[in-house]
């Protein structure tokens, strides 16, 4: 007789050595006797099925593996036609390429937004010194601005409060959105022998003084929701100088 592998489960198939017409038989190994015996129908089935089931398996994988790879090079494709000059590049040089320019493109993205005066969705108060001005002929630059609800006394109230501070305002920008205004002011405080520019510590009482008597307007405005129901028209922004304003 002539013994066959038919699989990789340990079975063989048994044919008759001499020209008849003999069904294939499987054949397991019976481990208890150490020999092959011949395998039941009911175990020839569930190796047909459990063969069936393997091949199934790597058809489907191959053919979503298939899929992927189709997709990825679609990717590398669309990026190739946005990045200059990148036929001859590999794909890691392509990926690093790509990255390196949407690092530029948020950098450049977060200063145009930074240099747009466009009022937020939520009130804000910001008090600053701007550094690279500070401490020319004994002066300081200082900066604030606030952004909220329009209502109709609220330059006067700014104004009020500016005048309080003691300030000397150099430039002061408004803009509009709906019913939002965000109100930019830039101003100096005079010092006299050792005031707030050498002085750390009284700079930061009086960015501190700037900072509440700004949250009196604010609290004011929040105060008065009924003020919120204006119109909402798009405005152009609009820069206007100290002197004209207050």
């Amino acid at each position: 007789m002539n013994f066959q592998i038919s699989g990789s489960s340990g079975e063989f198939c048994e044919n008759e050595a001499k020209g008849s017409k003999g069904v294939p038989q499987s054949l397991v190994l019976d481990i208890e006797k150490s020999e092959l015996v011949k395998a039941s129908g009911r175990v020839e089935k569930k190796v047909g099925k459990s063969e069936g089931k393997t091949i199934a398996a790597l058809k489907s994988h191959s053919e979503a593996e298939r899929r992927r790879r189709q997709r990825i090079n679609a990717h590398l494709s669309t990026l190739r036609n946005l990045v200059p000059s990148s036929d001859k590049m590999d794909k890691a040089a392509l990926l690093a390429q790509v990255v390196c320019q949407v690092k530029q493109l948020k950098e450049t993205a977060t200063h145009v937004s930074e240099s747009f005066l466009i009022p937020l969705d939520s009130d804000e108060i910001r008090v600053e010194t701007i550094a690279e001005n500070a401490a020319i002929d004994g002066t300081c630059l200082y900066k604030a601005s606030i952004c909220c609800e329009y209502r109709p006394d609220l330059l006067s109230d700014l104004r009020r409060v500016l005048t309080t501070l003691h300030v000397n305002l150099v430039k002061s920008e408004i803009s509009t959105l709906g019913s939002r205004v965000k109100n930019v002011f830039v101003f100096t405080n005079n010092v006299i022998d050792g005031g707030y520019c050498a002085n750390i510590e009284a700079q930061e009482i009086f960015l501190s003084t700037v900072r509440q008597a700004f949250s009196s307007v604010l609290d004011k405005v929040s105060a008065f929701p009924e003020y919120s129901a204006y119109p909402n028209k798009r405005q152009r922004i609009s820069c206007f100088d100290s002197s004209t304003l207050f």
